[in-house]
Order: C-alpha cells, then structure tokens, then sequence
C-alpha cells in the first residue's frame, strides 16, 4: 500500500508563518504535523511507500524532513509556484501517479491536519470492506457543513450521495480529507476529471466515485484538529497530546 500525503497548498491564512515554510512541517508539541501522521501510520506496517506532493516552492523542505525519516519516502513536485496556478488536489494525486507509476491501493491524507486518534483503525476498516472508503463525523453546525465534503450514507454506511460544500447539506456527516483508494478506483480517476469531477476538494473524486461503485464511510473514532488560520495553529499545539492507539 502507498500513502500519499498532501501537501501542495500554499497556507496563505497562516502567513506569515508559512509564507515561505509549509504547513504539514510546523510542530505541534515536540513534532512536525507530518512527524505526527507518518510515525503513527509507520508503526501499523501496512504502508511500503510515502509520497509527499508538493509544489515547486516547498519540495525543497520535504526533501529535507525525508532524509530525516527511516521510511521510503519519496517527494513529488508539481511544478507549481503561486496559489493562483495550483493544480488541485485531485490533479495533484494524478499527477503523482504518473509520475511515480504508481500501482496500488492507497491511503491519501491532508497532510496539515492532527489527529487524536490512529489512522490504522481507518485501514482496517477499508479492508474489511474490500472497497474504497472515507471518514466522517458528525457536525451539529449549519454554517460548517456549508464548509466541508457532506454525505448521505444508508444503515450500512454504504455512501448514497456526497457533495463538497453544498448551500444546502443533506446531513450533518462531515468528510475529513483521509481517504482509501482500492488500486481498481485509483485508475478511475482521469475518467472523472474527464466528465467534470472537481479537482480542488480531494474529495471531489470519492464523491464522483460514490455515483459509479460501492464507497464506505466510517465513523471517525476520535477527534481532528484542522490548523486553518494562526489562531487554531496556537490552539492546537496549546491543547494537543498525541495520539491515542
């Protein structure tokens, strides 16, 4: 199994912290946010490859963290330089396999959020499933729904709909952006660029997927910390305690 982890935005809401420094390498507590994700996914065994996607401005910088790392990691750069020509996460994922001619299932994570809880509870879960699947958790908060990937899911947790960012949300289950990819559904994804699958949201894709095979969701064991401003980024590493297995 690969992970690809993304990390090809510019975090222009945390300037001037990452004006010239990535997000996914800022510490929380004693480690980067990637330190956090990768140690946690490295101790399941499950993972052979990292692949951080990255644009032309900061690869540099993951170039350095994965020298530090015992892991393979491997660091791809999109060419991009200015948040007006990035590619989109979904082209970004593409891009990386083409690149990598990568042939597997994967896990594909934001690489700029922390987790309190282990994401090899996620991987097991997918491969119960025999399926691509997604995550979701439960927000009471109108205005927030109106923020994030929304799904409809049956008594199963079989996926009825998903839709990023919708004026009108059909349920209160939020999608995170940590997602499983069978290798099947991964070869899917220039079909839906081609037909006109978002490409900004990562989630766009399991949304146009859902509509053309079988997609679970599972319910997040535990809590996310999204570090999208300075304020949550001081909140967060004030309040953060690792990960419980």
């Amino acid at each position: 199994m690969k992970c690809l982890i993304l990390a090809a935005g510019y975090a222009t809401r945390l300037y001037p912290l990452t004006e010239n420094f990535p997000k996914p390498l800022l510490k929380v507590g004693n480690k980067t946010i990637l330190d956090w994700l990768v140690d946690d996914i490295a101790a399941a065994g499950l993972v052979d490859e990292y692949v951080v996607i990255s644009n032309h401005k900061f690869a540099h910088h993951f170039e350095e963290w994965a020298e530090t790392r015992k892991e393979q990691i491997s660091v791809v750069d999109d060419g991009t330089e200015t948040n007006e020509t990035r590619l989109g996460a979904v082209r970004d994922i593409q891009f990386a396999i083409d690149a990598l001619k990568l042939d597997d299932d994967m896990l594909v994570i934001a690489g700029d959020n922390v987790l309190d809880f282990s994401l090899t509870h996620f991987i097991r879960y997918a491969d119960s499933k025999q399926t691509s699947a997604i995550m979701r958790y439960y927000e009471p908060e109108e205005a927030k729904l109106r923020k994030c990937g929304i799904v409809e899911i049956d008594t199963d947790d079989k996926i009825i709909s998903m839709e990023e960012k919708p004026a009108e949300p059909k349920s209160h289950w939020c999608c995170p952006p940590f997602y499983f990819y069978t290798k099947a559904d991964a070869k899917r994804i220039p079909d839906a660029i081609e037909q006109g699958c978002g490409i900004d949201a990562p989630g766009s894709f399991i949304a146009w997927l859902a509509t053309q095979t079988t997609v679970y969701a599972m319910e997040m064991p535990g809590s996310r910390y999204d570090i999208g401003n300075l304020e949550s980024y001081k909140q967060v590493s004030a309040i953060y305690k690792g990960i419980v297995k």
